[in-house]
């Protein structure tokens, strides 16, 4: 399944609101797989000199991670499909 790369730009943002952020892309993403549209929440990456938060999904389209975000209340800049490589995969 494919992946992206949501951008969120987040001014005023704190790292302690971030587990919060993330648990409603979570639930967001488990409705909508319960209602028949696969999608996962997998990580965040919270930039704070920047502002900016990068997070990974796994989808079948772009429109359903944008689908997600708005279900989940969370502003976003940019969704990207993107390629990831963990240091275990190189091995």
């Amino acid at each position: 399944m494919p992946k992206y790369m949501v951008e969120r730009n987040l001014p005023g943002f704190d790292v302690s609101q971030l587990p919060g952020a993330a648990a409603s892309a979570k639930e967001a993403t488990e409705t909508m797989t319960s209602e028949g549209t696969p999608i996962r929440y997998l990580r965040s990456t919270f930039v704070p000199a920047e502002q900016k938060c990068f997070c990974l999904f796994e989808g079948g389209s772009v429109d359903s991670v944008r689908e997600a975000q708005d279900r989940a209340g969370l502003p976003y800049e940019r969704i990207h499909e993107a390629e990831f490589i963990t240091s275990e995969e190189l091995a």
